[in-house]
């Protein structure tokens, strides 16, 4: 008989894991000194970055928010003992003009119209960016668009709702021309034609007529009152909501058959990529006008938000079309071994997945599209840094900067790292990394 006795019989008992793997000291040492050069950039990184703290938390946490100029300001740190221009910050600048840095010249009395836009902005959000939300919220999530801009531009409510009739009619058209004629192209120009047509001929006479004989209507904003954070976001919503769309079918068309719609997509993609988007704001806020007829009161809001979702939709296509490239061939194959035609292979098969790959580069263009709406003081708009300009005109706030720059930088972060966050959320959500 063979001897076993070196073999063990029974389980050792379990023992606690070493402490200098676990908790804090365990992360420490994991992340922070795992070897002699980690611990010295990790000494090095914390005395700059102590350095910098001891500098900016007492300029950041100064008792001047109660101040009404820059002199009280100055009054109030020299009584503390604090002189220098960097001894404290003049936070009194936020208080008195936060309502401009948000809505720009908003009218105070009808500042609860954006208000209510804003958290309504967040109820139709939710069933798009949630898979836990209730989708029978999407049709308020269509029909929001309208609503807002009604709340912040007011006039009639029957206006944006018959501009909305529009979009209905064309889903209409596209399904009932498609069952007739059995041509999804014919349903296609259908669905272009129906709602221009409606939209010239009809939505002025129709939405006057309704409001006649039942009159709802807000006090009407000018358009120069608009600005801000305000302007930024709408602005911004704008053209995140339309350039994705249109980046999907610019893309599409940049990889057809047919030549003529290829090569046109092609041009308008590497024309508007090669040319500045403030030469863009500048075309919007100055030519675009010739192309309409006399008379014609083309709003600039309007034109800048047509002029910025048409520049992100080029950036958007490029960043769809890497999606798509990167596909396997095999995907579009086994779509063919499927039966399934050209749009319902796009839908079903090809575009979530090309989709799913592109998150990264289409949150990108979106938070820089975001940022980039403050170009549009080139062309008169009050964007944030131009009404902070504006305000270091008033001699009372004259030499006030660092403040005003570092609550719009903040702001802008919040939104930003907000979407940078999302972005993250639905990667792992959707396992779009690698395992």
């Amino acid at each position: 008989m063979p001897d076993f006795s070196y073999v063990r019989s029974e389980m050792l008992p379990e023992k606690a894991p070493p402490k200098s793997e676990v908790g804090i000291y365990g992360w420490l040492r994991t992340n922070l000194f795992s070897s002699v050069t980690n611990s010295i950039l990790t000494v090095v990184a914390l005395y700059f970055v102590v350095s910098l703290l001891r500098g900016v938390l007492p300029w950041a946490f100064s008792p001047t928010w109660g101040a009404e100029s820059l002199s009280d300001c100055r009054g109030i740190l020299h009584e503390l003992g604090r002189e220098g221009h960097f001894a404290g910050a003049c936070w009194g600048v936020i208080r008195e003009r936060w309502t401009q840095l948000l809505f720009g010249f908003y009218p105070i009395e009808a500042l609860w119209r954006p208000l209510v836009a804003f958290i309504l902005l967040g109820v139709a959000m939710a069933p798009v960016l949630f898979t836990s939300v209730p989708k029978k919220l999407l049709w308020f999530s269509a029909v929001f668009p309208f609503l807002c801009f009604w709340l912040i531009w007011g006039g009639s409510i029957w206006f944006p709702l018959a501009i909305f009739a529009g979009l209905l009619l064309a889903g209409v058209a596209f399904i009932l021309v498609t069952r007739y004629s059995g041509s999804t192209l014919v349903g296609v120009i259908a669905t272009m034609l129906v709602p221009v047509l409606w939209w010239i001929f009809f939505t002025d006479p129709v939405s006057s007529a309704v409001h006649f004989v039942l009159p709802i209507s807000l006090e009407q904003v000018e358009s120069q009152n608009i600005g801000g954070f305000l302007l930024a976001v709408l602005i911004g919503l704008t053209g995140v909501t339309l350039s994705l769309p249109l980046g999907v079918i610019l893309a599409l068309g940049r990889q057809s058959d047919l030549p003529l719609l290829k090569y046109s997509c092609v041009a308008f993609i590497e024309f508007i990529r090669g040319v500045p988007l403030i030469t863009l704001l500048f075309v919007a806020s100055t030519l675009l006008n010739y192309f309409m007829p006399p008379g014609t009161n083309f709003d600039l809001v309007l034109r800048v938000m047509i002029m910025v979702t048409l520049f992100a939709s080029a950036y958007m296509a490029e960043v769809i079309r890497g999606g798509l490239a990167a596909l396997p061939t095999g995907q579009y194959e086994a779509a063919d071994s499927l039966g399934l035609n050209y749009w319902t292979a796009q839908r079903l098969i090809i575009m979530p997945q090309a989709l799913k790959i592109s998150i990264p580069g289409i949150v990108s263009t979106f938070i820089g599209l975001f940022k980039d709406t403050t170009l549009v003081g080139i062309v008169g708009l009050f964007d944030p840094i131009l009404l902070s300009t504006n305000i270091r005109a008033d001699q009372a706030w004259n030499g006030v900067l660092w403040e005003l720059y570092g609550f719009i930088g903040l702001v802008f972060f919040i939104f930003c790292f907000s979407m940078s966050r999302y972005s993250m959320y639905l990667e792992r959500k959707l396992a779009t990394g690698h395992r």
